[in-house]
């Protein structure tokens, strides 16, 4: 074969890896990446599930300015940040490499190796011949150079391909902030419950913070038999960040059978008959915590609202309380009052005045209930039984805005001996109070009778009656 032959091959091939890329069989989730329009974007999934491959073509489309969802008005410059050089040799400037064709590519600089096989070498940076004019230019770096090779730079991307550390990560959030620039990253959830699990897997007031995961389940070009020779060599420990991409350092969580995927549920219109009780962790300095509950016809618990904040008193709460509540179409009591369990707490005397916190929630027309169990050891039990601890399906079923909560969960641990730690706990103290209240399932609904029958009805007890004084 010539060479001018072994080109064109070779570029034919690089150029429909990128043409190919999601168009045969399409890989969903990488495509939500793509799409979702945050700057700061996560993929936390295991070994195989496709995760570095939308990293790099992310990264590939910024270069070259040619994102299909996103306008991109001239050449841009970027940081791909692996752990180590071998690691970046090996992954990341892999993938970017093979979704590069070597006609966009202006020059490469080395760090280590030729730039006539940059593949088996440790690169710099790559200058790359914007659709737009110009050079865009890819640079690498990891994280074992420290955190001053990261200072000084302005940015308008920068992908993480695995979890860096926090003080990196923060030094690039600076680098793209003047140009408002994007931050992605792709990794296996495999050192624990770290910085990234508080500050992006569990976030709940940064709206430009967005997080996926990718199980084997969601690569196409994964088959059934591949899947199950891989399952086969790890533990279910391993599996859970592994297969399933989850931050699965379960030891010394409280509630290791809490299951986002199983328990965490979209939200739904809740049957009127359903609802059974809010509850209430109360707090000043601390948030307070409250949920509505609704139990249906089997017993299957479902936390269907929230309310949690800091700071404020209980005139406050009890205004915000009644009006989701009024939103949820919240039954009320005889005196139009919504009753909840509350924590014992409560009767204490405030510092303000001579009232408990108890009569100022009554007062605001909260029929609080402070006789709740607090028994730790015996609440966390139950709960257990309702994630699924028990035979059977799960009975506990979140909707997924209770994020207070659900995030709770995933950080409940315990400490020495068989006590929780008492932190990240509000939610689910008065989680504990309503399961420990022994909620019955609901009451079949009762259809209203129609004229006709409650007439019959009538005539029916009369003619009874009647009978009754001939005899």
């Amino acid at each position: 074969m010539n060479r001018n032959k072994a080109d064109l091959i070779r570029r034919h091939r690089e150029l429909f890896r990128l043409a190919g890329y999601n168009r045969k069989k399409v890989h969903a989730k990488q495509m939500l990446f793509h799409k979702c329009p945050a700057r700061n974007r996560w993929i936390f999934g295991g070994n195989r599930t496709g995760k570095t491959e939308c990293g790099a073509v992310e990264a590939v489309w910024f270069a070259r300015g040619i994102h299909p969802y996103r306008r991109i008005s001239g050449p841009t410059e970027g940081w791909v940040v692996s752990l180590t050089g071998e690691v970046q040799r090996d992954v990341a400037q892999k993938k970017v490499l093979s979704y590069l064709p070597r006609e966009w590519i202006y020059s490469v600089v080395m760090k280590k190796g030729s730039r006539a096989n940059p593949e088996g070498g440790v690169i710099d940076f790559i200058l790359v011949r914007s659709a737009q004019g110009g050079l865009s230019r890819i640079g690498f770096k990891s994280c074992d150079q420290g955190r001053e090779v990261f200072q000084g730079a302005s940015l308008d991307w920068v992908w993480f391909d695995e979890e860096p550390p926090q003080d990196i990560y923060e030094e690039c959030r600076m680098r793209i902030l003047d140009r408002r620039g994007d931050i992605w990253g792709t990794m296996t959830p495999l050192l624990g419950l770290t910085w990234v699990h508080e500050r992006i897997f569990l976030n709940t007031d940064d709206p430009e913070i967005w997080h996926e995961t990718m199980s084997w389940a969601d690569n196409p070009f994964l088959d059934g038999e591949e899947i199950k020779q891989m399952e086969q060599a790890l533990t279910p420990q391993q599996r859970r960040s592994r297969q399933f991409g989850e931050f699965a350092s379960a030891s010394g969580l409280v509630y290791p059978e809490f299951d986002q995927r199983i328990n965490v549920i979209e939200p739904f219109e809740v049957p009127a008959h359903w609802q059974s009780m809010i509850s209430i962790d109360p707090g000043l300095v601390n948030p307070l915590s409250a949920h509505w509950y609704a139990v249906d016809g089997d017993g299957n618990i479902y936390v269907v609202a929230e309310h949690f904040a800091a700071g404020k008193d209980c005139v406050w709460h009890s205004k915000r309380i009644k009006e989701i509540s009024r939103s949820l179409g919240w039954k009320t009591d005889s005196m139009g009052r919504y009753a909840a369990l509350i924590d014992s707490a409560a009767l204490q005397r405030t510092l303000a005045g001579t009232r408990s916190v108890a009569q100022l929630f009554l007062e605001e027309g909260i029929a609080v209930n402070p006789r709740v169990d607090k028994s730790v050891w015996a609440g966390v039990q139950k709960v257990k039984q309702y994630l699924g601890d028990a035979p059977g399906r799960p009975k506990l079923y979140i909707f997924n805005t209770c994020t207070e909560m659900i995030r709770e969960f995933l950080l409940y641990r315990y400490g020495q001996g068989d006590e929780p730690i008492k932190k990240d706990d509000h939610a689910l103290d008065e989680l504990r109070y309503f399961v420990a209240s022994r909620p019955l399932p609901a009451a079949a609904e009762r259809a209203d009778k129609s004229f006709v029958q409650k007439d019959i009805e009538r005539l029916l007890r009369r003619r009874k009656n009647s009978r009754m004084r001939l005899g």
